[in-house]
């Protein structure tokens, strides 16, 4: 019920209302337990008024019953109107994945850091009907290694960025989703320990979680990932993965310098720990320098073996709706994800993979050439924000798509809730870090159009000057009401 609040009449209405569809939907089973009216207000920044209302309508209507002692629990009698309400299960990335699934409605979501495709992706397309597609209709079309001509394309992107690569050691994946995943079944299994970054991002965590491992925070600062604390964290217990956004990471837009990753490729040859490299925001670049793929300081581990995986992705460069990822690995790595990759979908669509094979030639020149645009996007935000939000502080990232912006002495996740009720869905801080931390920090991505923009930063604003003027819902405070 993540938009809970958005629509006409009374919260509290709204709120019964919500409930009850979880009622109907199977999310709330008969029996299960609602939260303490004071907790439920507090997460949801209400007076607990509101969520008093809330329930005793609830209980109006029969639909849940209260016990002294024992709370308020749905009741026994409710019963879901179809089983299930095939929602995204709980973890740290479902709100994101959830709105994906319900699409925007009313909403100006900001849980996706995409923007709209590059205009190469219809003229690859027409090149691929035009050339391509008849001869490539006479192959069976599963290929669970990947189109060939797919990987030499990205074989010479890597080599031109710094990582001299061969086809055998490229395994194209639906996605760079995907390749975490398959990286995951080959590496992880109940008990395994991860080091991730914290804050970092929230749909590997579930994918991490999903196969039993646990996850260890990492912290970073303004230039990424500390080389010391991850030492640390490696010395103090076994570490089966470490996974990293070296270049543009997600949600700061930190850049690793050479110097890191050099010293995370000796320490992972220390330490015997496979590391990935996910460059998947690689290609959001602001015109800045970037150090070569973190694969290519290999010679950093000596007669040391070393297990170092890089994966990429046109989703963030060109198009969300190119699902077209990589894995670049030894070539023995790669066999064995790709015995994987063969058994959850036998292969990637082959058409998706002409479209990018005609792209992935030119992509550093489709990089360079929306410089402009992500720059003037940048500067559209930034003077936004300076001219409403004053309050808020904020880094100026390297590159990738959005903002890490801290709001000053307030919980992103309370005021993600009174923006909610203005209609724009954030993504705080919180849900961003496995160690729990930075709950003063909001996701803002800025790669929309500048009407979209102002229309999102003029939102935040009024429900910034709800916040100051109520409060968020404490005991000793006002309520939003």
């Amino acid at each position: 019920m993540s938009d809970w609040s958005v629509g006409s009449g009374p919260l509290y209405q709204q709120l019964a209302a919500a409930i009850r569809r979880g009622i109907e939907e199977g999310a709330l089973p008969a029996g299960s337990a609602l939260p303490a009216e004071r907790r439920l207000a507090a997460v949801l920044a209400v007076s607990r008024a509101t969520v008093v209302a809330a329930y005793d309508q609830l209980r109006g209507e029969g639909a849940v019953e209260s016990r002294r002692g024992s709370g308020t629990r749905i009741a026994r009698t409710a019963r879901a109107g179809r089983i299930g309400d095939g929602r995204v299960p709980g973890g740290h990335s479902a709100q994101l994945f959830q709105r994906l699934i319900d699409g925007p409605g009313s909403v100006l979501s900001l849980a996706s850091a995409a923007g709209m495709a590059d205009v190469a992706v219809p003229a690859a397309l027409e090149e691929v009907l035009h050339h391509d597609l008849a001869e490539a209709m006479l192959d069976p079309g599963y290929q669970p290694h990947g189109l060939a001509r797919l990987r030499e394309a990205i074989t010479g992107y890597l080599t031109d960025l710094g990582l001299p690569s061969r086809p055998n050691e490229i395994l194209v994946t639906t996605g760079a989703h995907q390749a975490i995943d398959l990286v995951a079944q080959l590496y992880l299994r109940p008990g395994s320990r991860v080091a991730v970054e914290a804050p970092g991002w929230p749909a590997c965590y579930d994918v991490f979680r999903a196969v039993g491992a646990t996850l260890v925070p990492v912290p970073i600062d303004q230039d990424g990932v500390r080389p010391e604390a991850l030492a640390k964290v490696l010395a103090e217990s076994p570490i089966d993965l470490v996974y990293l956004m070296p270049t543009f990471h997600n949600p700061t837009g930190a850049l690793l310098s050479a110097a890191r990753r050099r010293r995370i490729v000796e320490l992972a040859a220390q330490y015997d720990v496979v590391v990935v490299a996910d460059d998947t925001l690689s290609g959001v670049s602001l015109g800045h320098d970037v150090p070569p793929p973190l694969p290519s300081f290999a010679a950093a581990a000596g007669d040391r073996p070393v297990t170092l995986i890089q994966l990429g992705s046109l989703s963030k460069s060109v198009w969300g709706g190119l699902r077209v990822g990589w894995a670049r690995a030894s070539a023995d790595v790669i066999s064995r994800l790709a015995r994987r990759k063969a058994l959850a979908d036998l292969g990637s669509p082959i058409i998706d993979q002409l479209v990018a094979a005609r792209i992935v030639p030119g992509l550093s020149s489709l990089v360079e050439r929306r410089v402009p645009e992500r720059r003037e996007q940048l500067a559209t935000i930034e003077a936004l924000l300076a001219e409403h939000l004053p309050q808020w502080r904020w880094r100026t990232p390297l590159g990738g798509p959005s903002l890490w912006v801290e709001l000053p002495g307030v919980d992103a996740a309370v005021f993600s809730q009174v923006a909610l009720r203005h209609g724009v869905e954030a993504i705080p801080g919180r849900s961003m870090d496995v160690s729990g931390g930075h709950d003063s920090f909001l996701r803002l991505p800025y790669c929309f159009p500048a009407d979209f923009l102002t229309e999102v930063v003029r939102r935040f604003a009024s429900a910034w000057s709800e916040l100051e003027r109520h409060g968020p819902w404490e005991p000793n405070l006002r309520p939003v009401v």
